[in-house]
């Protein structure tokens, strides 16, 4: 573990090789699980209003999802995560032509159509983030049904997970939180070559 202001994360972040391989997966991690994506309390105006603009895009499964059992679920105190179909794939799941699962969200900003690309959780998407006594604890996820691609191709080009969520981890905690990380990042690798 290493600690960057006051958040604690694994070795494995800095460590790992990653780069989401989304051909080869199909985007499992919207599908597979038991739970739908983390999402913060002031998240949950962006994803209403996701919702209302993309309902027409989304499968009826979906939309009959939201109406028995809400856009989220959830409360303050245990925390909040977006619905999911039948405890599988989140409601704002569509498949393109390859039936790839993309984050219909995440279309809509691409396109310009909303100005909130995600929830920083699937932002962060192998890091899970659990907050405890005021720190907040990062882990690298590793499920190999879901990410094993993604480690391969990580290790085949050189790409560091540390590296590939830059922006993720920008967005979350800032450039120069980022900044700290990656120089603590290139100490684990140093020292894990020793």
């Amino acid at each position: 573990m290493f600690r960057v202001k006051d958040v604690i994360l694994s070795e494995d972040i800095a460590r790992a090789k990653f780069a989401c391989d989304v051909t080869r997966c199909k985007g499992a991690c919207c599908v597979v699980g038991d739970a739908g994506a983390p999402i913060e309390k002031d998240e949950i105006p962006a994803i209403r209003k996701a919702f209302h603009l993309l309902k027409d895009e989304l499968s009826s499964e979906a939309r009959k999802t939201v109406e028995t059992d809400g856009l989220f679920q959830g409360d303050s105190e245990k925390g909040f995560e977006i619905s999911c179909i039948d405890n599988k794939e989140c409601i704002f799941v569509t498949y393109d032509e390859n039936e790839t699962a993309t984050c219909s969200i995440q279309k809509a900003y691409y396109n310009g159509r909303l100005n909130w690309e995600k929830p920083v959780s699937c932002h962060l998407y192998p890091i899970r983030l659990k907050n405890i006594s005021g720190l907040e604890f990062a882990n690298f996820e590793y499920m190999p049904e879901m990410c094993g691609t993604a480690c391969d191709r990580g290790e085949a080009e050189g790409m560091y997970l540390a590296d590939y969520l830059k922006a993720a981890l920008i967005r979350r905690y800032g450039e120069e939180w980022y900044n700290e990380f990656r120089d603590h990042c290139l100490d684990v690798r140093k020292k894990n070559d020793q």
